[in-house]
């Protein structure tokens, strides 16, 4: 006996594999963006108190369109985070991080 199929799958559905080593996530306090006119680089980083190093945890490179798509998804559940759970507050002065890669550096 075969095992069963479902019946009607959605031509449209992505199958989508999640490691057990990515599920576990990293921690990032940081993230540094730069780009070039074909690509956008994410730098994720863990900056620990006292550390005298940062790591960056994962580098995400996207096209522009592709980070366009992330900002209006990240847009739209910043929205529903805050109807569920209030108004995320952010501190008035924006920290100064002593990290320079020759270019310019978004911040978020």
């Amino acid at each position: 006996m075969q095992p069963s199929q479902p019946q009607n799958p959605d031509p449209n559905a992505l199958n989508i594999e999640l490691s057990e080593a990515i599920a576990e996530g990293e921690y990032a306090n940081l993230a540094l963006i730069a780009h070039s006119s074909s690509e956008f680089v994410v730098d994720f980083i863990r900056m620990m108190p006292g550390a005298p190093k940062a790591k960056v945890k994962a580098r995400i490179i996207l096209t522009p369109e592709h980070a366009k798509r992330l900002l209006s998804a990240l847009e739209e559940n910043i929205q529903r985070f805050e109807q569920s759970y209030g108004p995320i507050k952010l501190h008035q002065e924006t920290p100064a991080y002593p990290i320079n890669f020759g270019g310019a550096v978004g911040e978020a």
